[in-house]
C-alpha cells in the first residue's frame, strides 16, 4: 500500500469503542467542520491543562492558531479527535496532532489534549495508539515532543511507551519517540478494548 492510498483509506477510518469506565467514545479524524466543536473543547479545559497544553492560559487560542489545529491534510499534519457519543451534543473531548517536519519528512512533532472531565480512562492513551499508526502509514518514524516540565502525567506516559529524555531547557523538556518502538510497547501491555479495537481496524496500516 502506498503512501497515498493509505492516506486516502486510514483517514476515512471511524473507530467506535469505550474508554475504561465504559463511555462510548467516537475516534476519528479531525474535520475543518469541526472547528465549533473544537472551540467548545478548548473552553471546556481547566487553565492549568490549556497552559499545559498551549504554553498560554489565555482562555482560548488565536483565530491563527484554530487554523492551523484545523488544517489537517494527512500526511503534513496528521490529527485525530475523540468524540463522547453519550454525552449532550457529542462534545469532543481530546485531539491529537503530528505536524511533519520541513526540513526531515521522517519526523513529525507531537502534542495532545484531553479536556479534564475525561483524564485517567485511557482517551490518551487511545488517540496516541492512533496517531501512532497514522504516522507511521505515512513514513513518521520519529515524533518529538516538547512539554513543561510540570506535565509529570504526560511525560511518565510518553516514557512508559519508549519515549526518551533529549534535552532539558528551564521549565521545557524535549522527548523523542520512536513510532514502531512505541507501538509495540502499547501493544505489549495488557488489553483493553479500546486499544484492541484500534489495532484490529487500523494495525493492518501498520507497514511490515
Amino acid at each position: 500500500m502506498d503512501r497515498q492510498q493509505a492516506r486516502a483509506d486510514i483517514g476515512q477510518a471511524v473507530i467506535h469503542t469505550h474508554a475504561t469506565d465504559g463511555k462510548a467514545i467516537c475516534i476519528r479524524t479531525i474535520r475543518h467542520s469541526d472547528e465549533k466543536r473544537m472551540r467548545e473543547g478548548i473552553a471546556r479545559l481547566s487553565e492549568t491543562s490549556r497552559y499545559l497544553r498551549f504554553f498560554s492560559a489565555q482562555p482560548m487560542p488565536s483565530d491563527k492558531v484554530i487554523e492551523q489545529l484545523l488544517d489537517v491534510d494527512g500526511s503534513d499534519h496528521i490529527a485525530w479527535g475523540a468524540i463522547h457519543m453519550d454525552g449532550a451534543n457529542s462534545p469532543a473531548i481530546g485531539a491529537v496532532h503530528a505536524i511533519r517536519d520541513e526540513n526531515d519528512p521522517r519526523i513529525g512533532e507531537y502534542s495532545v489534549a484531553i479536556v479534564d472531565d475525561y483524564h485517567s480512562i485511557g482517551i490518551g492513551r487511545m488517540l496516541t495508539t492512533v496517531l501512532l499508526i497514522n504516522c507511521a502509514a505515512q513514513g513518521i518514524g520519529t515524533l518529538n515532543i516538547q512539554m513543561l516540565a510540570e506535565n509529570r502525567g504526560a511525560i511518565q506516559f510518553i516514557k512508559s511507551i519508549g519515549g526518551e529524555m533529549d534535552q532539558w531547557e528551564a521549565a521545557v523538556c524535549n522527548l523523542t519517540l520512536d513510532v514502531r518502538a512505541a507501538l509495540a510497547a502499547i501493544a505489549a501491555k495488557p488489553p483493553v478494548e479500546g486499544i484492541t479495537e484500534i489495532f484490529a481496524v487500523l494495525g493492518s496500516y501498520i507497514p511490515r
